[in-house]
């Protein structure tokens, strides 16, 4: 399994990345684990769009999903598609609200938003918490996580290998269930750990701090933790210094255009 850094910036693009979005490839089938601001432009240095076999969704704010529009105006409207892309459909696995919010996006105003169908060159697929899928040879299993909104963490399986992705989450016992004995986790760690505004902890239910995410790869027992979703306004190497201080394991900050064997 191959994973590809699309975009890494927490809460939207900065200016040396694009928001969330990643490229795995399993062997048999590429998927993309969301498309934030900037991500769909920097897909196509690695893949032809057209070669996708599907995509997730860990959750539906901007930063994870605002260039899936682009990606519809390219199956609908490409000059020369390889194939019909409505006898191909593209699956998209997300959560429940996709098809409407995605609609909403894409609709070119408020009156046509109740009849924008998306489905005519996309079949989706809503998270369940606990719920599998087949991309190929690969099972993709979601766990709902504690984030501001219906939120899930994505594992991948295949051919003995496996790769989670947080998503975007508090501290929460789903993370490190879904994670345990992953061969890497790739984990939000959004701000330090401490900062003035909320004393000794960070608050709950909406990100990971570096140690957060440090401590939440110990306790799934990963082999490697690829700590990414900083925003332009912290610094990194802060980040990954917590993490490496509560994971005893290799640890990397991800780059845009960093690419991890797994």
């Amino acid at each position: 399994m191959r994973l590809i850094v699309l975009g890494c910036s927490g809460s939207g693009p900065g200016p040396d990345a694009p928001a969330s979005g990643y490229l795995v490839d399993t062997g048999d089938a590429r998927l993309v684990l969301d498309l934030g601001n900037g991500t769909f432009g920097a897909l196509q240095r690695h893949l032809d769009p057209w070669e996708l076999d599907a995509v997730a969704f860990s959750h539906l704010h901007p930063d994870h999903c605002a260039d899936f529009t682009s990606l519809v105006v390219h199956r609908r409207y490409h000059p020369r598609p390889p194939y019909d892309p409505a006898a191909r459909p593209l699956p998209v696995h997300a959560p429940a609200e996709a098809p409407d919010r995605f609609a909403a996006a894409y609709a070119p105003s408020a009156a046509e938003r109740a009849e924008t169908d998306l489905t005519d060159v996309f079949t989706f697929h809503a998270l369940a918490d606990g719920g599998m899928s087949g991309v190929g040879a690969a099972t993709l299993t979601a766990r709902r996580v504690d984030h501001l909104c219906e939120a899930y963490g994505l594992r991948i399986d295949v051919g003995g290998k496996s790769l989670v992705y947080s998503g975007d989450t508090g501290p929460c016992t789903a993370l490190v269930e879904l994670a345990r004995g992953a061969d890497v986790l790739l984990c939000e760690a959004t701000w330090p750990h401490v900062m003035p505004q909320w004393g000794d902890e960070p608050p709950t239910g909406v990100h990971l701090s570096g140690r957060q995410a440090g401590e939440h790869a110990a306790a799934a027992g990963v082999g490697r933790l690829l700590i990414t979703h900083v925003p332009s306004w912290f610094d990194g190497d802060e980040l990954l210094a917590e993490a490496k201080a509560a994971f005893d394991g290799p640890v990397e900050l991800v780059a845009p255009d960093a690419a991890y064997d797994i």
